[in-house]
This record gives structure tokens, C-alpha cells and sequence, in this order.
């Protein structure tokens, strides 16, 4: 709207004579040059509506004034003769493109004077601020609702639901897909959202190509709406009036871009609103980006879990086997403990080693030095390099040697500690146990008695001297006896009364003594129960477990966590 410079500058108040015009000749001019000096004034008579004085200001607004006296719509405002009627002492009302606050001012003579003063700029900077903080409530909603989710679907539904609601007659959302294909994601207002997989030459919308290049908008008024594709408008949207391309950028890299259209007879986007559009479409971008960034780690990690966490262990032939793996924390499945089973290898080395290695299941737990991510990529390196080594060296001793090396050959700051059991089944249901320690916790034996044995084995950590010691210890299981394999985290395990004091070997022979002529299984949920009570919900260090057992004569197989060895029934 034009502003009316004479109504700008006019002065806010006004003096009124009174209505008793029987002046002399001198007194008539003066009266008019004051009343002609001030704001639009119109003296009303209450009982007889007509119009008894006016300004120049008022003619200039009210030219009908000039042929009338009347007091009605047709020579002023509808909205001040209402006022007039009502009694009001002060009312806003527009007349052609500007708008006037009318205050009322009762004369003597039983008149009422109005005061007109312009106020369009007061009200188009309240107005201004009103849109302003309707738009700033938008975005922080638009945030909350985009951030909600790491999901990039959602996050696409979202954007084209809210751009569609507030911005425009329907919102599409066009992202790179596989090879030459782009996924579009169209809304109209009120309807639902449709997704869709298209190989469509993006050239064809004027300024799209340049939007998912990252490069900044073109005005709407040079986008002409006759050259958008039939793909681009959703069915059953009608004649297109106008449309906006803008970026959605993303983490240095478009996350796409977004389409806004109108429908023929709406207004065109102005200045302001393709502005606006600009920040929505760069807050959905971020949010869009943040959600592709996420799932691609998720793939990520989820390919390396798979290769990383501790294998299921399976029943072997001769052999119960059971394992239990509680990382440091519950978000992760990955940490620093592990543990590998190999089936037997034929024979491939001479004399003692061959005879030592001969027929064996290698089975052995470990512990990196740290936790998380970083831990678990060292674990995944040893089990590979021991899984190598295993073809080449059966000895225990001689394996943890050539391991060593490895870790020093990469200067990997970090170390291990390692046990390793060989597993062989001998006659009568028994099993031979070679058990080597390389600075981990000792294998604890269940025998049939109820007592509870240490493994005599020991020997240095791997990777942190040039040189490693260890000795390996022999001993037969008998039908219904087990060995436990377990990390530092069951015995380091802190909780109890004070919350600070360590489980210990002593409870952890206590434990494994309630375990007699259990099934594996049993065992390894015997201490991972007694254990998780000790902590109470508090922090813990990786714990790994893992049983060996030799089956008892008359067992069968029943479902004990779904497989394996169950109860003892006869």
C-alpha cells in the first residue's frame, strides 16, 4: 500500500472551536486556517447527524465531503458512522489503502469531534512482528518434529507434511537416488504423502539441476509454471500458478532439493516467503543429512558387529560347550573381550608338536586392553591372526610367541591377555584339557566332588615385551565335569553392600562350587546371575564367559536357552 505523505506528517492532536460559528469576519478565516493546520477533524451534532466542521485534511480523505454535510457512508467511513451510532470513544478502520486510528472527543453544544491519525506503518510493523514470531514458532516446532527421528524416510515425510501445511498448496521433495534415478516425495495440503522412484531428466524444472548441485535458488517470477513436467505435480492438484526450487543443504554435501507449488489464482511467493522457504529448506536439510549420515554408520557398525561380536557357540561332537557376553555398555555389542572356537586340524607339524596338536578343538577367550569400538577392531585382528597361526604352530607356546610378534610388528600400544584350551575327546566319555595362560585370569575346574580347581598355568600378556613366558597345564575332565574360561570382568566385578568391593576369586569359587554336576550351560548362567546381582545395575568392565564340559553318561539333550546339553535326568 502507497502512504499518503500529507497524512504522515500530519500532527496527532487538534484545537476545535466551538460549534457557535457567529464570529466576525476576521474570526472566520483564522478559525479555518487552524482547523485546516491539523489532523482530518470532523465535528459531528449529536442530535441531527451531519457533519458541522471540517478540515482539509478530512476533504483530502473524504471528498464527498466537500458536496455534503451528511454524516453517513457515503460521505465518510462506514466504520466511523458505526462508531458515531455506538458510542465508541476510539476505533481503527481503513479507508482505501491506509489505515486510521479515530479518536473521539466530546465538544459543547452536544458534538463530538473526531481525531483521525494514519497509523499503517504502526500497523504494518505490528503486523510484521506477528508473522515474524508465527514464523519463528514454525521453525522451532519444525525442528522438533525433524529431529525427532534419525530415520530418513521419516524425515522426508515430515518435511513434505510441514511445507505442504504451511508454505505452499503441496511440497515435493526430490533426493538422489541409485544411478540416474531420483526418489521423489510429493504432498498436497490435506492429502497423503506418496513416494516414488523415477528416472526423469531433472533439467526439465527450471532450476532443480542447480538446487541438488548446492547452488543458491533462482527468484520464483523466472520460473514460468508451463515448463514443469507432468511428474512434478501430484494428480489431482489442478492448474499450477506458481512455483519455488530451493536447496536443502546438507552436511557439506545437498541432501536434495524442495519444490513448493501454488495453485492458479493464488498470490505468488514473494520475496519474504521464498526467503523463509530458504531457512525451513536448510533446517529440513541438516535433519534429512544427519539421518542418511546415521543410517550409513548404522550399516556400517552393523556390518562390522557381525564380524566382530563373539561367534554363537554350537555343541561339538564330544564336547558341551556354552558362552555368555555382556559388553562394558548396553549400547554397544561390541567391546574388548572375546573368544573363538576352530575344529580340529590335521596334523602339521613333527614329533611332539604334531602329537600335541593332533584331533584338538582350539578353543580360547581373551581380553584387549580398553573398550568400545577401537577394543572390538583389535579383538577382530587377533582372532584373525590366531585362526592363521593355529595351521602353522599347535604349540600353545610357540602360537602366543608368533602373536606376540605380530602385535609389536604394528605398534599397536595395546595388548592382550589370552587363554587358550585344547580340547580333545579320549576314551570313556573323558576329555584332555591343555590349558596356556598369557597373563589372564586362571580356568577354573568343576570336578564331580564338588570341589572347585585352579588351572596350574601362567604366563606374560601379549603385545606389550618383546619376549613372552608361559607354561600349559594338562588335566582330563571327567563325564560331568566343566571348565570355566572368563575375563577379568567377572572377578573385577564391583557392587555388593558398599558398591566398590570386588567380586573375587573366593566368591567366584563359591559360585562355581554350587554349579556341581551342572549342565555348561547352567554354569555359564550360574555366574553370569550371580554376577549381574554383585553389580546391582552398576558399571562393569566386559564380561565374557565361556564352559567346556565332558558329557555325562546318561544324559540327553533337552532345550536349555533354546540348544545344548539340558539336565541330567538319569
Amino acid at each position: 500500500m502507497t502512504h499518503s505523505p500529507a497524512a504522515e506528517h500530519t500532527p496527532p492532536t487538534a484545537v476545535i472551536a466551538p460549534p457557535d460559528l457567529s464570529v466576525g469576519a476576521v474570526g472566520v478565516p483564522v478559525l479555518r486556517a487552524l482547523v485546516d493546520s491539523v489532523a482530518p477533524v470532523l465535528v459531528v451534532a449529536g442530535a441531527e447527524p451531519r457533519v458541522r466542521l471540517h478540515n482539509q485534511g478530512a476533504r483530502a480523505l473524504f471528498p464527498a465531503l466537500g458536496d455534503s454535510d451528511s454524516f453517513t457512508a457515503r460521505t465518510v467511513a462506514p466504520w466511523l458512522v458505526r462508531a458515531q451510532e455506538q458510542g465508541l470513544a476510539a476505533v481503527d478502520g481503513a479507508v482505501r489503502d491506509r489505515v486510521f486510528r479515530a479518536t473521539a472527543q466530546q465538544l459543547p453544544g452536544d458534538c463530538t469531534g473526531w481525531l483521525l491519525t494514519d497509523v499503517t506503518a504502526e500497523r504494518a510493523a505490528v503486523q510484521r512482528l506477528s508473522d515474524e514470531r508465527a514464523r519463528t514458532r514454525f521453525l522451532v516446532d519444525a525442528s522438533s518434529k525433524l529431529l525427532a527421528s534419525l530415520n530418513q524416510r521419516r524425515c522426508l515425510l515430515v518435511t513434505a507434511e510441514l511445507a505442504a501445511t504451511k508454505l505452499a498448496d503441496a511440497a515435493v521433495l526430490v533426493t538422489p537416488d541409485r544411478g540416474r534415478r531420483v526418489a521423489v516425495t510429493r504432498m498436497v495440503r490435506g492429502g497423503k504423502a506418496e513416494r516414488l522412484s523415477l528416472t526423469v531428466d531433472i533439467d526439465q524444472v527450471p532450476g532443480l539441476s542447480e538446487a541438488l548441485a548446492g547452488f543458491p535458488p533462482v527468484p520464483s517470477r523466472w520460473i514460468s509454471p508451463d515448463l514443469a513436467p507432468d511428474w512434478l505435480v501430484p494428480d489431482g492438484f489442478g492448474d499450477l500458478g506458481s512455483l519455488v526450487v530451493t536447496p536443502l543443504p546438507g552436511n557439506g554435501v545437498p541432501a536434495g532439493a524442495l519444490i513448493l507449488l501454488r495453485r492458479t489464482g493464488q498470490a505468488g511467493f514473494d520475496e519474504d516467503e521464498e526467503l523463509f522457504a530458504r531457512i525451513f529448506a536448510a533446517r529440513a536439510g541438516s535433519a534429512i543429512s544427519a539421518a542418511v549420515l546415521y543410517a550409513e554408520r548404522t550399516e556400517t557398525t552393523s556390518i562390522l558387529q557381525r564380524a566382530l561380536i563373539p561367534p554363537p557357540i554350537t555343541r561339538l561332537e564330544g564336547i558341551d560347550l556354552s558362552s555368555s557376553y555382556r559388553p562394558a555398555r548396553s549400547v554397544d555389542l561390541i567391546g574388548g573381550d572375546f573368544y573363538d572356537v576352530h575344529p580340529p586340524l590335521r596334523a602339521t607339524g613333527t614329533g611332539d608338536e604334531a602329537a600335541a596338536g593332533a584331533g584338538e578343538t582350539l578353543v580360547m577367550l581373551g581380553d584387549v586392553c580398553g573398550k568400545g569400538t577401537g577394543a572390538a577392531i583389535l579383538t577382530g585382528k587377533i582372532r584373525n591372526t590366531l585362526a592363521a597361526l593355529r595351521r602353522l604352530q599347535p604349540d600353545h607356546g610357540e602360537l602366543l610367541q608368533l602373536l606376540n610378534a605380530t602385535l609389536l610388528d604394528e605398534h599397536d600400544t595395546q595388548f592382550v591377555t589370552l587363554v587358550l584350551a585344547g580340547v580333545l575327546p579320549v576314551e570313556n566319555g573323558r576329555l584332555r584339557l591343555r590349558l596356556t595362560s598369557a597373563g589372564h585370569p586362571i580356568p577354573m575346574i568343576i570336578r564331580v566332588d564338588g570341589t572347585v580347581e585352579a588351572a596350574e598355568t601362567r604366563g606374560t600378556l601379549i603385545g606389550a615385551v618383546p619376549d613372552t613366558t608361559s607354561t600349559t597345564w594338562t588335566t582330563l575332565l571327567q563325564p560331568g565335569e566343566a571348565c570355566l574360561l572368563y575375563s577379568d570382568g567377572v572377578t573385577e566385578a564391583r557392587g555388593g553392600p558398599t558398591g566398590r568391593e570386588m567380586f573375587g576369586d573366593h566368591r567366584l569359587r563359591r559360585t562355581l562350587a554350587e554349579c556341581t554336576a551342572m549342565p555348561v550351560e547352567a554354569v555359564v548362567e550360574h555366574v553370569a546371575l550371580r554376577t549381574s546381582q554383585w553389580l546391582g545395575g552398576g558399571e562393569h568392565d566386559d564380561i565374557a564367559l565361556l564352559a567346556i564340559g565332558a558329557p555325562r553318561r546318561g544324559s540327553h539333550l533337552s532345550m536349555v536357552n533354546g540348544h545344548g546339553r539340558g539336565r541330567y535326568t538319569g
